[in-house]
């Protein structure tokens, strides 16, 4: 198992065309290749950053005929890296629509996929409201992907407020955590940083979060700050605002130091929910 790996993130600014919106990653992504990232990674919806849930679904093809899925792949295989192709709305076998997140290899082969499983049905402070299970139906499978470099978990933006779901992923054999979003920009100024330090700390992950930013359709904003965190904490990169790529150098046996150091995964207990709760018992492990 190699133990150093430079990543990157890519953060685009996508809008409603999708061809140029695909042009601009793919331009991204070289940029990140020529930097000597190994594993690279684009942010939530970086094919199509559209409001309303009638052209998203319009949108949606099977993986295997999807033209960012085809266009990702290719990309992969130009530029011998491994890449997260973000999310993108992909038709499922029961003819719904999953944001998922595709995980290629150096060969263009699609390596594994996630379905977001939680769904952004919120109505923020500042008056906007969003409902993603219009456009969607939520995944309901955990993945841990296999790489060179050992499990990558696989999530999607407002999972990101789900430990649990980190948890599972660590204890499944995690030592690297994929978090491609479009976080609002509402939300990301109060919550984005300390959140994603917070999951790598507990899962004692190294977290990649490629994040959109700029102006979209319906009047929204996205945060940026695309952000590569190690186990303990610490941010290693964030890109700000604007569009670009960021960089860092992963020494993957951080994850055992730091694991070792506060050995948080080998104290899980389950319980008992409190008294009147209608939950089930916590377990130990996922």
């Amino acid at each position: 198992m190699t133990e150093t790996l430079r990543v990157a993130c890519v953060q685009p600014s996508s809008g409603q065309d999708q061809d140029a919106n695909l042009a601009a990653a793919g331009q991204l992504v070289r940029e990140a290749c020529a930097a000597g990232a190994e594993l690279i990674a684009l942010p939530e919806n970086v094919a199509l950053m559209e409001h309303r849930t009638e052209v998203v679904q319009a949108s949606a093809c099977p993986l295997d005929s999807h033209p960012a899925a085809r266009f990702f792949s290719l990309l992969a295989e130009e530029t011998g890296v491994w890449l997260l192709a973000g999310s993108m709305a992909a038709k499922t076998g029961e003819g719904r629509i999953a944001n998922r997140s595709v995980l290629i290899d150096p060969s263009g082969a699609v390596v594994a996929t996630y379905d977001k499983i939680h769904m952004f049905d919120v109505d923020l402070p500042n008056g906007e409201s969003y409902r993603e299970s219009e456009a969607f139906r939520p995944g309901g499978q955990a993945v841990v992907a296999e790489t060179p470099w050992g499990g990558l978990g696989m999530t999607v933006c407002y999972d990101l407020r789900f430990p649990q779901l980190y948890r599972a992923l660590a204890h499944a054999g995690a030592r690297l955590i994929t978090v491609p979003a479009a976080f609002t920009k509402h939300t990301g100024e109060a919550h984005w940083h300390i959140l994603m330090r917070a999951r790598a700390i507990e899962s004692g992950c190294f977290v990649m979060a490629p994040c959109m930013w700029g102006s979209h359709s319906g009047d929204r904003k996205t945060y940026g700050h695309s952000l590569i965190v190690d186990p303990w904490g610490e941010v290693l990169a964030d890109a700000g605002e604007g569009v670009g790529i960021i960089t860092a150098d992963l020494e993957l046996a951080r994850v055992e130091q730091v694991r070792a150091a506060i050995p948080a995964l080998t104290h899980d207990r389950a319980f008992l929910p409190p008294a009147g709760s209608e939950q089930e018992p916590r377990r130990a492990t996922a």
